[in-house]
């Protein structure tokens, strides 16, 4: 599943939010922009739904920080402003999308899964694919080419997580963050359990090699081209 940073300041209109995504994405909440800058900040979210009034630090100025920072995570700006020079200061600043409040649920919805579509390979039939390894977000299944690959549990969190990264390096850290949570009882070394658990899973296919480990750096998911 997806993960999700919602800072808006109206409170009922933020958890009106999350529970219009909760099919779609686990979603974290915050008030304001000091916290939601030091969210966005981590690096575990797919997409930030940011409210460009906030108290503490505007929206633009929490954007702008991250661009800075060259933290691209996609942002959906929300606003009740709709002249044409605060949608071009928003794109400027370099968000992905615009909506005006107040919006229908189903935009917004729409206009999420068209990020995560763009930047994260989300099909309409919810499915993940890298050459011939097709996974179902849906059913929780995986396939390469037509063999099934049986992932339990954090597994297959993993290699979703792996997938719609494809091409990046991820850190321990990162990986425990996302998949285990801040709050774990259990330690790093998990992370290093789990994908020697996933590369197992994926040699029985003979891909295994799609998992990366760059020493002392972090690991990254990428489709080998075989001759």
């Amino acid at each position: 599943m997806y993960e999700l940073l919602v800072v808006e300041d109206d409170v009922e209109l933020a958890q009106a939010v999350a529970d219009f995504l909760k099919d779609l994405a686990q979603v974290t909440i915050c008030h304001d922009g000091l916290t939601g800058l030091a969210k966005a900040q981590t690096g575990l979210f797919d997409v930030v739904v940011l409210d460009i009034m906030l108290p503490g630090l505007d929206g633009l100025s929490v954007l702008a920080t991250l661009r800075k920072k060259q933290i691209y995570t996609p942002v959906l700006l929300l606003t009740a402003k709709d002249q044409l020079q605060d949608k071009v200061a928003g794109f400027e600043k370099g968000a992905d999308d615009y909506l005006t409040k107040p919006f229908f649920r189903e935009e917004l919805v729409l206009r999420i899964k068209a990020i995560l579509k763009r930047t994260k390979g989300l099909q309409e039939e919810e499915f993940l694919q890298a050459g011939d390894l097709k996974v179902n977000l849906g059913t929780r299944q995986v396939f390469y080419q037509q063999t099934a690959i049986e992932l339990q549990g954090k597994e297959f969190d993993l290699l979703v997580y792996l997938m719609e990264n494809k091409g990046r390096i991820l850190t321990k850290e990162q990986i425990f963050d996302r998949i285990w949570g801040f709050q774990s009882v259990t330690t790093l070394s998990v992370v290093e359990v789990y994908l020697s658990n996933l590369r197992k899973k994926l040699r029985s296919v003979g891909i295994e090699d799609w998992i990366k480990t760059l020493r002392n750096v972090g690991y990254q998911f990428q489709k080998v081209e075989y001759n």
